[in-house]
């Protein structure tokens, strides 16, 4: 029978092949390499039965699609282990996830990461015998017998189509509920590790059992493995959370509540800076800056449409006065109702308008993650009115705003993607098909590669969604562009027109850092703490050797402190050597040595983060070195 492959040729194999005897015929290499297959658009297994006219390609362990099956079927042995060690044990889902897998269990008894090397090693022996992993179908009422003593599976079971059968993978003794593919057998698993035991609600859901998360990675080889082990160590040595008490940036206090940060001075100052930065450079760009309230009726929230669309997301309302009011999850219907304060001329548009503005929104406990996931939280958000005819060009101006804002913070790698409707939306299609080939041009005319994102634009437009990557090549959400045709309508917001007569604008809704708290988050693991010389809090400490040096230290403090620059001065009666390695630990960009040759000479040693020993320096020549690097970022 023919068989067509991803290049339009075909080949010829015998009636009942299956997806891996047909990549035999295709050549022996990509046999060996083999490890699952796409049959029309699908993926399955390669003992999957091919029909005449199939579609086929092979998906082989070095690719992307490969590594993921690989992980899901280590997931997979990890259950068989956990069953192995700990008889009861009752079986959640385990799927992969970016860089790994995890499966969630509930366990007869509790268990901490001591124990991963003796689940590894149950692990190693599942795949040292290289058991074939077995698909079977079964209808719903035998799957449910099999299943029977675990209520988990029996749930998931509950919820498939009744047409649907059942199917699950054997691997010896050990079945599992499973959609697959995965790997011809366990010992096609060639490097994993185990790496941390969590806590997880079943489904994600506060209100169900607290389960055992086991996180996993596994990977093609065991460089492959260790490469990605360093990363996760550097990973941790960079981590925000533990990095900001150690700057002193910032804590969470459990009495203050989850996910609101409080900022210490040195954190404040940074986001100073960061913020001073961001209004001289909207106000150059022809913004204009504005200011809501936080918190609003909750009829807003209701014309907007959040009410019905974001309500999950909201916090309860609060009662003033016999009035019901709501904290504000967004800052666009407070501009809106600026922007109605008055008629509006053509004359006037586009109209910019921008605001740091402070929104709350309710996050489960469980997704809570130190900056970079929080309830209250600062958006460098905006918002632009203007007519159909300057959309394009709007969109543009804000691509390239963006590039030069992350630019200046670091940031010069992006994954860049394109959001389409949502099946859960506002807006008629000819509105839709607009904003949305308005973006693509914009994406196309400023070159920049990107992704479409199916289905995943906000419920009143698509929208732009930039991904910076940091030092380690991790992707974070920050910047995010979209185009809005319903607001205005909701609003019957409105301009007068060249004809004396009232159009509805469009709006554009953007924020290009997303969140400071999260933009704070993303910087100092980028920088693991080590800020550059124009956002450090600190940028000199000047460390006289002894008490002597300590007026000649206040006299060089006072100079460079009138110069602009940021100082402070370790008075502390500690060895020059334990106060530089004290510095070393809180990062700071110089290190000015006092001592008695500077104090004769009107100079200062100077000790670079980065450089090491810069020599003698004068003070004045310092400043002015100093200043030149903070004017220009760098």
């Amino acid at each position: 029978m023919e068989i067509k492959l991803p290049d339009n040729s075909t080949i010829e194999v015998p009636e009942g092949s299956t997806a891996g005897d047909a990549a035999a015929v295709i050549g022996k290499g990509l046999a060996r390499a083999a490890v699952a297959a796409e049959v029309n658009g699908e993926p399955v297994d390669l003992s999957h039965p091919l029909n005449e006219g199939d579609t086929l390609s092979i998906i082989t362990a070095d690719s992307e699609a490969g590594l993921e099956i690989m992980r899901h079927s280590a997931a997979h042995v990890l259950a068989d282990a956990m069953m192995q060690l700990y008889p009861g044990t009752k079986l959640g889902i385990g799927p992969a996830i970016t860089d790994g897998f995890y499966y969630d269990f509930l366990l007869p008894q509790p268990i901490s990461e001591s124990d991963l090397a003796v689940i590894e090693a149950k692990m190693a022996e599942i795949i040292a015998a290289a058991a074939p992993f077995e698909r079977q179908e079964l209808e719903r009422e035998e799957a449910a017998r099999r299943f029977s003593d675990q209520p988990f599976k029996l749930e998931l079971l509950e919820e498939l189509p009744l047409e649907e059968k059942a199917t699950i993978y054997a691997e010896y003794d050990f079945v599992d509920l499973c959609r697959g593919p995965h790997v011809p057998d366990t010992g096609r698993i060639k490097a994993f590790k185990l790496l941390s035991v969590a806590g997880a609600y079943w489904r994600g859901d506060e209100s169900n059992r607290m389960l055992t998360r086991i996180y996993g990675t596994a990977f093609n080889s065991r460089k492959q493995l260790e490469e990605h082990l360093e990363r996760l160590k550097e990973a941790e040595r960079r981590d925000h959370r533990v990095l900001g008490r150690q700057l002193d940036l910032y804590h969470i206090d459990d009495e203050v509540g989850a996910g609101l940060p409080l900022w210490h001075p040195k954190g404040a100052l940074i986001r100073k800076i960061i913020e001073d930065f961001w209004r001289d450079a909207h106000l150059a760009s022809g913004y204009e800056m504005v200011m809501i309230p936080h918190i609003a009726s909750v009829e807003l929230w209701k014309t907007s449409g959040h009410w019905d669309f974001y309500r999950e997301n909201m916090y309860s309302p609060m009662d003033i006065d016999g009035q019901e009011f709501i904290v504000k999850p967004m800052n666009c219907p407070g501009h809106i109702k600026i922007y109605k304060s008055r008629t509006r001329s053509y004359r006037e548009l586009p109209i910019r308008w921008a605001e740091l503005g402070t929104v709350y929104r309710y996050e489960r406990s469980g997704v809570l993650h130190g900056l970079l996931r929080v309830r209250g939280f600062t958006q460098d958000d905006a918002h632009i009115f203007c007519r159909s005819e300057q959309l394009q060009d709007e969109i543009i101006g804000v691509i390239r705003f963006v590039l030069y804002m992350l630019k200046t913070f670091g940031f010069e790698e992006y994954e860049v993607y394109l959001s389409t409707r949502p099946e859960k939306s506002v807006g008629s299609d000819e509105h839709w098909q607009q904003a949305t080939e308005a973006l693509k041009v914009a994406l196309e005319t400023v070159e920049l590669d990107y992704r479409i994102d199916p289905g995943e634009g906000v419920f009143y437009g698509p929208k732009i969604d930039m991904k910076i990557r940091d030092a380690l090549g991790r992707a974070w959400q920050c910047t995010t562009i979209q185009v809005d045709f319903n607001l205005p309508e909701r609003f019957d917001v409105t301009y007068i027109g060249e004809d004396n007569s009232e159009h509805r604008p469009i709006m554009i809704h953007r924020a290009l850092l997303g969140s400071l708290e999260r933009f704070m988050g993303c910087l100092i693991e980028h920088y693991a703490g080590a800020f550059p010389l124009w956002l450090a809090p600190v940028q000199a400490v000047i460390l006289p050797i002894a008490d002597r040096h300590d007026a000649y230290a206040r006299q060089v403090e006072n100079r460079l402190t009138g110069a602009g620059i940021r100082v402070k001065t370790d008075y502390r009666q500690e060895s020059v050597g334990k106060k530089i390695r004290d510095a070393e630990v809180e990062r700071l960009p110089y290190m000015l040595i006092v001592g008695d040759r500077e104090e004769e000479g009107g100079t200062v040693s100077v000790r670079s983060r980065d450089a090491g020993d810069l020599g003698i320096r004068d003070p004045e020549e310092l400043a002015a070195d100093m200043a030149r690097q903070i004017e220009a970022r760098s």
